[in-house]
């Protein structure tokens, strides 16, 4: 199978893949001032201001579980990965073009490098994540549970699904570039179609299981599940379920396209 030569030799280029991931960690934050302030201040001050217009204005608390701030945060830094991921993913192999044509690495590396930085980004940023769930758990406001040994598993599930689709989006740009307008357009309509700022249970049947297929759905949930109290916003396990197996699905879907679509964009780039 495609996929298992691939994972071979990339394994085998993995000196030179955590290369490309560290460079892109030393360009993304060489120029700026506050370099790695940036990974936690974007989703802190969203998180502030969702808490301050639904809580404080709208007056509703009954969006997600209690602190809600603190269910905002989890949303928040995890959807970063992930909207990050799919813009800078599109734009792999248009961008290291030169590379890409020239050296004889497995192409699915200029991919895998991306979600790879974003993801260190992402676990770099979890300091803050148990800040807040510290101070929560002092005030007595949070109470751990058992299925707080999912967290890692929800990383996985979220890399697997961001290789497959990046892998999907980063040839189909590289043949038409209108792609990453459209990509644009669609993480912004995403982002109120995953519950990010409200619970999962709140979608009305039979809408929520058009949002399981949205693998971020379940990622969330099991992300969430070890930090609340499920009395009033039980783990939906469904959307678990189809999440795991739509991520595998887009893993597989995305080495496919890439390695029907590697000889078209050489030839395009």
């Amino acid at each position: 199978m495609r996929i298992i030569t691939r994972t071979q030799a990339i394994l085998a280029r993995r000196s030179v893949l955590w290369t490309l991931v560290i460079r892109d960690l030393r360009v993304r934050y060489s120029r700026s001032v506050l370099g790695y302030l940036w990974t936690i201040l974007d989703p802190l001050l969203m998180s502030l201001i969702y808490f301050l217009v639904f809580v404080y204005i709208f007056k509703r608390k009954d969006l997600g579980h209690e602190p809600y701030f603190l269910f905002l945060v989890v949303g928040l830094l995890s959807w970063q990965w992930f909207s990050g991921s799919l813009t800078d993913t599109s734009r792999s192999l248009i961008q290291e073009a030169k590379l890409v044509r020239s050296t004889n690495l497995p192409r699915e590396m200029w991919v895998l490098r991306v979600v790879l930085s974003k993801g260190i980004e992402y676990l770099l940023s979890l300091p803050v994540l148990l800040f807040f769930l510290v101070v929560y758990m002092i005030k007595g406001d949070v109470h751990l549970n058992g299925w707080l040994v999912l967290f890692p598993v929800g990383i996985v599930i979220q890399a697997v699904a961001l290789i497959g689709i990046g892998l999907i989006l980063a040839p189909v740009t590289a043949l038409v570039t209108d792609t990453q307008r459209v990509i644009r357009i669609v993480i912004r309509m995403l982002f109120y179609a995953t519950p990010v700022i409200y619970a999962s249970r709140l979608v009305p049947k039979p809408y929520d299981m058009i949002t399981w297929l949205n693998p971020m759905t379940g990622i969330l949930e099991i992300m969430r599940a070890g930090l609340f109290a499920h009395d009033k916003h039980p783990i939906v396990w469904e959307a678990v379920g189809v999440s795991a197996v739509m991520s595998v699905i887009l893993l597989f879907v995305g080495v496919s396209v890439f390695g029907r679509l590697e000889r078209a964009v050489l030839k395009e780039i």
